[in-house]
């Protein structure tokens, strides 16, 4: 589990990785605040993916950046 701090803002993701091709990672990242998982095909997604998580606000009905698949 891993706890991103940014802006006083918090956010916990557990991060499965579950292959690694091409020099990079693939796997699952499920955000905790949110309830919601997605998977990711490369570091530079996934990077994007918790960025966009904590530069978005919390809505449990519509989460912003990690919808489930």
């Amino acid at each position: 589990m891993n706890i991103v701090q940014k802006g006083g803002k918090k956010e916990s993701f557990v991060i499965q990785i579950i292959d690694t091709q091409n020099q990079t990672w693939q796997g699952t990242i499920t955000w905790l605040n949110g309830k919601h998982t997605h998977n990711f095909r490369s570091l530079l997604e996934l990077i994007k993916l918790i960025d966009s998580a904590l530069n978005s606000p919390i809505e449990e009905e519509d989460a912003p950046a990690l919808k489930a698949q």
